[in-house]
């Protein structure tokens, strides 16, 4: 063995080491639930379905069609009914509130944030509704690459963030801002650099590891060293690989590349006690209540092994 190949063997022993068998994890240490709209539309179906699992918890994001913001105030009543009917707990409310392009510092841009903040009122009567005090918000996508290295829109980002979750804070709310691909905020590096400068006892971090690997980073272990893991709130597991193009695809858990049960080990070490989301992603020709089945029964076996 040469030298580089030993010292390949001395760090993956030392992770090992590091994130050992925790002893088998139940689904009360892996507070484990499911986007409902990756199963189905129809809120009953998906609760079903849940329940068959023996799942407790679920993200919702779209119900019947539309986005939970954008159903009246009765369907969302009517969503919990559904939900308490089945033992079901709303774990976050998934919003697209700032996933947008950073609106310029004009009255048209003015109006648009207007049009923000009151979606984000919106999100947080749902979410007293369902019954959850965590909202999933996002830190703006960029219209050009280059943009994201703007320094001035970052700070801009932070103050904008800094009053998000003040507002919420008002109304004892806690807001989950999770990483995605063309936003400000991709990867661990971009949450560890955000949550750094707005420390806000209502803001955390909703972290998508997948996300951040399918943005660049080495997203477990790398981008999640670099993390408080008192600030992660909420947790999104899938899976991905590159393409044959070499874009990234959503896989089933357990046909990509991303270390689930590495990951999962990781956060229980540090004591994260808040809940996980597999956000399926993944495509099957057999539908998406097949690929998410299949990426579900695959998540549960990892977590035998945590």
């Amino acid at each position: 063995m040469n030298t580089y190949s030993r010292r390949q063997a001395m760090a993956a022993a030392a992770i090992a080491s590091c994130y050992r068998r925790l002893g088998a994890a139940t689904l009360s240490q892996v507070r484990l639930g499911v986007t409902t709209d990756e199963i189905d539309e129809d809120v009953l179906i998906a609760a079903r379905f849940l329940r068959e699992f023996g799942l407790e918890f679920a993200e919702i994001r779209s119900i019947w069609g539309k986005y939970n913001t954008e159903q009246p105030v009765a369907k969302v009543q009517e969503a919990r009914q559904i939900l308490d009917g089945a033992g079901i707990k709303t774990s976050v409310l998934g919003t697209a509130f700032f996933k947008i392009p950073l609106p310029p510092d004009t009255p048209q841009g003015r109006g648009t944030l207007d049009s923000q903040w009151a979606l984000l009122d919106q999100s947080m009567e749902r979410a007293k509704i369902l019954g959850t005090d965590k909202i999933r918000i996002f830190a703006f996508i960029y219209k050009d690459k280059s943009d994201k290295s703007n320094g001035k829109d970052f700070a801009r980002i932070i103050e904008l963030v800094r009053e998000a979750a003040r507002r919420a804070k008002a109304r004892d709310f806690r807001l989950a801002l999770e990483n995605v691909g063309g936003s400000y905020v991709s990867t661990g590096a971009d949450s560890a650099r955000l949550l750094k400068a707005v420390k806000h006892e209502s803001l955390g971090l909703n972290w998508d590891p997948n996300n951040a690997g399918a943005s660049g980073e080495r997203a477990f272990p790398d981008g999640f060293r670099l993390l408080d893991p008192a600030r992660i709130i909420h947790v999104h597991l899938r899976d991905y690989a590159p393409g044959p193009d070499g874009k990234v695809e959503w896989r089933a858990v357990g046909q990509g590349e991303f270390d689930n049960l590495g990951q999962i080990r990781a956060l229980l070490k540090t004591g994260y006690k808040e809940n996980f989301t597999l956000e399926t992603h993944y495509r099957s020709p057999q539908g998406k209540a097949h690929a998410t089945r299949t990426s579900l029964t695959a998540l549960l076996k990892v977590i035998e092994q945590v």
